[in-house]
Formats: C-alpha cells, structure tokens, sequence
C-alpha cells in the first residue's frame, strides 16, 4: 500500500476547537499573516481556509458578527461581492484554475461549519481535481502549504 505523507496536516486534525468566532477574532488581532489574511476592505476580509476543499481555498467575510444574508446593509453587500471579484481574479493569475465553486452554506445542515457569521467560500477548480482519495478514504489531498500559497491584495 503506498503512503501518502503530510505530517504538517497533524496540527489540524488534533486542534482544539476555538472558543469565540474566528471571523471576529482573527482581524482584531491585526496578525494578518500569521492568521491568513489575505486582504481587508472598509465591511470585510478575505481569509485563506486552514481547513480547506481544495488548494487556494478563500473565505469572505463581513467584519460584523452577522448569520443572515439578509442582515447585510447594502454597502456591505456591495463590499463582499467586489471583495470575491478581486479574490477571483488574483486566484486566477495565481493558481490558474479552469474553474471555481463559490457559495454561501446558510445553516448547519447546509453544511455551514460556523453558522452564526455568514462567509463566502471560494474553492479554485482544475480538471480531475478529484481522485479515489475522497471517494474511497474520504480524504483529500492538499498539495500546497498556506505559507506558499499566501497571497495579499
């Protein structure tokens, strides 16, 4: 059987959960490289996924503690969606994707991980990006680390 070997990815399988909201959190800390923050805007941030779907995996998120599309006034809104356009675009000059997932999981059981502070996920895409890894042993690959992948706006 061959070996797949990521010793790296150990930190995160046996870290303890975080207490408080890491959308709240890690932008008042104003650490933005040790915590993967990649750019910051007057309503919000964009943040590389520690835990990511795949290579290059971004999270937009208002600055304001909010679990609601809805609740977003305009402005912030405005600023999230133009926040994900410029994520987008430097994804592509960066990692060249053919493709990306973007979405909103509203609620746990749609899949949201935290569910009271709303985020954009941005998972860059390549043909074949999946392999038997996440059928058969339910897990996936990452091949590149967030220290090499940090990009900034």
């Amino acid at each position: 059987m061959e070996k797949l070997w990521a010793p790296w990815r150990s930190k995160y399988i046996h870290a303890e959960k975080p207490i408080g909201c890491i959308f709240c959190r890690k932008p008042k800390q104003k650490k933005d490289k040790i915590n993967f923050i990649v750019a910051r805007r007057k309503h919000g941030f964009a943040i590389l996924n520690i835990f990511p779907y795949n290579n290059g995996h971004v999270l937009v998120a208002p600055f304001r503690h909010i679990n609601a599309l809805d609740k977003l006034s305009f402005d912030e809104q405005a600023d999230l969606m133009q926040l994900t356009v410029e994520i987008i675009n430097i994804l592509k000059k960066k990692l060249k994707p053919q493709g990306f997932n973007v979405g909103i999981n509203l609620g746990k059981v749609a899949g949201a991980g935290i569910i009271n502070h709303i985020h954009i996920h941005i998972v860059p895409r390549w043909a074949a990006d999946t392999n038997f890894f996440p059928v058969i042993a339910k897990t996936k690959v990452i091949s590149q680390s967030l220290d090499e992948l940090y990009i900034v706006s």
